[in-house]
């Protein structure tokens, strides 16, 4: 039985690359020109691997949608904080470090206001972070995009543009730092190689464990 694709895209890469995304659907990355027999061959010697992996997500409960009314919490930097509703405020929603605050008003937009406020926090936190971090290491790139990515954490374009989700700035400072460190080394080395792994281990030798604290606590990052 063939394995089904759920999304093909097609980009100027050299190999295929299999997905396996957050709600178990099948995304594959492709060359422009390369055939769809081809691909879909690819796909079909590693079904075991992508069965393996639909089913530790069918076996995960779902993660719970948010709540915005009063006392629901929101992540900011690995914390939770409390929302509160407020009767009037401009900007709608805000942060005083210790609780979000929202205006009744923009209760029925709740989602839009806190998708534009974390894409703000992400701007500012990821761009200070990436200048750091490779002033520190050597590395140069173009510039930051902020992205609202469902699946992919960063990525590094061949043209040294580096794009983040904004759901990152929900992640603690040192799972951030990681994956802005992964994609710095992407400038230098555009694959995930045994070379690109050392490299990354030479910089930061605990990054299994960031990594790993991504994997497990990714889905939660809404």
């Amino acid at each position: 039985m063939s394995v089904s694709i759920d999304r093909l895209v097609r980009t100027r890469r050299k190999t295929v690359a299999i997905v396996v995304e957050r709600d178990g659907s099948l995304t594959v990355r492709a060359p422009l020109r390369m055939a769809e027999a081809h691909i879909q061959t690819f796909v079909e010697s590693h079904e075991s691997w992508i069965e393996k992996h639909q089913a530790r997500i069918r076996a995960t409960p779902p993660v719970p949608s948010k709540n915005y009314s009063a006392g629901g919490t929101f992540l900011y930097l690995g914390q939770s904080y409390p929302l509160s509703l407020v009767a009037r405020q401009r900007p709608a929603l805000s942060f005083d470090g210790s609780s979000f605050r929202l205006a009744k008003a923009a209760l029925p937009k709740a989602e839009q206001a806190f998708t534009r406020w974390y894409k703000e926090q992400a701007a500012l936190l990821l761009s200070e972070r990436a200048l750091s971090i490779a002033g520190i290491n050597g590395f140069t790139y173009q510039k930051i995009r902020i992205s609202s990515a469902r699946t992919r954490w960063g990525s590094c374009s061949s043209h040294g543009t580096l794009s983040f989700t904004f759901r990152l700035v929900m992640a603690p400072l040192e799972v951030v730092d990681y994956v802005v460190l992964h994609e710095l080394v992407h400038t230098h080395i555009h694959n995930h190689s045994k070379t690109f792994w050392n490299r990354l281990g030479e910089l930061m030798p605990d990054y299994k464990r960031r990594l790993t604290w991504l994997k497990k606590n990714g889905k939660f990052l809404i």
